[in-house]
């Protein structure tokens, strides 16, 4: 009997210290994503605040980096590589179209949703009207809650 007996028990254990480690790793997962979330929603309230103060341009370049952010994490979480070493929204939106993260209609959407945000970013373009900074408030919230 001797050693043979042990290598059933040390299977086990090394068993639980594997499922261990990965519960781990899923709560550590669980607590970026929810400090993630936390963060978003408090820029976007920022940017919400911003609008209503009617600082239009301001509120879109930040609703615009809420929605960088996210489909960046959404990058990441799903291992798609992005070649760039500074991505924009537009980068992103390709590849998980590329990726079939999103359909046709997500990544139109969300190309118009970086039209507006260029718009906001940028000084020689027309000012953002209040209608495009509501859109885009709108519309980023509805990707962050359907694009995962």
């Amino acid at each position: 009997m001797g050693q043979d007996a042990a290598i059933p028990h040390f299977r086990q254990q090394l068993a639980i210290v594997e499922a261990a480690q990965g519960r781990f790793d899923s709560s550590l997962f669980d607590i970026r994503h929810i400090v993630q979330a936390d963060l978003l929603d408090s820029e976007l309230e920022a940017a919400e605040h911003l609008a209503k103060s009617k600082f239009f341009r301001a509120a879109g370049a930040v609703a615009g980096v809420v929605l960088e952010r996210h489909l960046g994490e959404v990058c990441t979480d799903r291992q798609i590589a992005i070649g760039k070493k500074n991505p924009t929204i537009g980068d992103f939106n390709e590849a998980l179209r590329a990726g079939s993260v999103i359909d046709i209609p997500q990544w139109r959407f969300i190309q118009h949703l970086g039209d507006i945000r260029n718009i906001c970013d940028h000084a020689k373009t027309p000012d953002p009207t209040q209608e495009q900074v509501t859109d885009l408030l709108s519309g980023v919230k509805k990707v962050i809650k359907t694009v995962f």
